[in-house]
């Protein structure tokens, strides 16, 4: 009987032969990421007396940076003093700094074949790498920066697969609004990206599918490594790396096929993802306060470029705030030789730091008691972005930017 590529990866990092659904399995670790933010939690990061390998420990400033509180100062300085206690040289601090996820693939870090443990729940992103990831609580943490190790519970694999081709200003984004508002959650459950759309999709497309799949509520969310990834990787990749992919006859839970060319733009309604999505067009007198682009699942040069296309020539509606965060020092470069920053702040949008900023409720965007936000981040849970009496609409960010213009929530294809 095969398997899939979670259910071989965990073979292979745990010594199992034949791993299946049900069993729990003890696997070594190829990168562990630490985050600034779990420096100040509950009084601030417990340091170990040792670490298993500096080498494979990363450490990245992106929820707080630069820091907006005393509190977060703290915890950077605490971060920096475990960087510097334990050698740690794949360190992104202020200046090289950036959204995690984010970071890992534009570096190499996250390579196919590998795992990973972050203390994020959107750590799935790097899944679109053909890497397993996932986030772990603070004990587990603990735990895989002393030992390097994790215990993972196999769960069954859920099969996507994807047909046909994106109409006019849909993307991948909507994919999994459609996803998540048909078939809902996928708890305790892996995901494997498959078929001809996604044969053709981009890197970007695959991340904000990965990263999102938290939203999903899935433990593992993986792409094949194929021709886009090879391409993406080459000249990229830290060290070498064994792609993994899934068996011939490999046993999945359940197939779901979805032909992407039937889709249209859709939004999240407030406050949950599943079974909670509408057509944008049917928002068109839900008025905005807010709107946001960035994130680990829209924070890529990609979506500036398409803020910018549709804001080029324009202004963002009176009343409303726009907001776009690039997800790493990289993509704001990018953004600025490209003019796409120029456009954006000539429509009126605050282009900031690179960090996840606005999309926790931390800092640069912090929503007020009743406001109302459109964003392309990744969660809408009451509270997430600032005053748990404000409305949190999910949309694409050419959604996005189409509201911000119009001053309500918008079709991107009206614009």
């Amino acid at each position: 009987m095969g398997h899939t590529i979670t259910e071989k990866i965990l073979s292979a990092h745990s010594g199992a032969k034949d791993v299946s659904p049900g069993d729990i399995v003890m696997a070594d670790l190829d990168l562990v990421v630490d985050l600034d933010i779990v420096f100040g939690i509950t009084g601030g990061h417990q340091t170990p007396t040792r670490v298993f390998d500096p080498d494979k420990i990363a450490v990245v400033a992106d929820h707080t940076v630069p820091a907006p509180s005393i509190a977060a100062a703290n915890a950077m300085r605490r971060m920096r003093e475990f960087v510097e206690k334990f050698g740690i040289e794949k360190f992104y601090a202020e200046g090289r700094h950036g959204i995690a996820h984010v970071i890992l693939g534009e570096d190499g870090l996250a390579l196919p074949g590998m795992t990973l443990a972050c203390d994020d729940s959107h750590s799935c992103s790097s899944g679109a790498l053909n890497c397993l990831a996932r986030g772990l609580g603070l004990a587990d943490m603990m735990y895989a920066l002393c030992k390097g190790q994790a215990w993972y519970m196999v769960g069954p694999t859920v099969k996507l697969l994807l047909d046909g081709e994106l109409g006019e200003r849909v993307y991948p984004r909507d994919i999994l609004h459609h996803i998540a508002h048909v078939h809902g959650a996928f708890p305790g459950r892996n995901l494997e990206w498959d078929g001809d759309a996604v044969a053709a999709m981009p890197m970007q497309g695959r991340f904000t599918l990965a990263t999102l799949s938290a939203e999903l509520s899935a433990e593992f969310s993986l792409f094949r490594h194929d021709d886009v990834l090879k391409d993406y990787l080459d000249g990229r990749a830290s060290k070498a790396y064994e792609p993994v992919d899934a068996d011939p006859d490999a046993t999945y839970e359940e197939t779901i096929r979805i032909d992407v060319s039937e889709l249209e733009p859709l939004v999240v309604l407030p406050h949950k993802v599943a079974h909670n999505a509408t057509p944008a067009n049917s928002l068109n007198e839900t008025k905005i306060d807010q709107a946001f682009i960035g994130s680990c699942a829209n924070g890529r040069i990609e979506d500036f470029a398409v803020a910018a296309e549709i804001l080029s020539g324009r202004q963002v509606a009176p009343g409303v705030r726009m907001i776009v965060t690039p997800g790493s020092q990289n993509v704001l470069q990018e953004a600025m030789a490209k003019g796409y920053v120029e456009t954006l702040m000539n429509a009126g949008a605050v282009v900031t730091n690179s960090t996840c900023g606005a999309c926790y409720g931390g800092h640069m965007g912090v929503l007020g008691d009743g406001e109302v936000c459109i964003t392309a981040s990744t969660r809408n849970f009451q509270g997430r972005m600032g005053s748990p009496e404000a409305d949190i609409y999910l949309g694409s960010p050419a959604t996005v930017a189409a509201s911000a213009i119009r001053g309500v929530i918008t079709d991107p294809r009206e614009v």
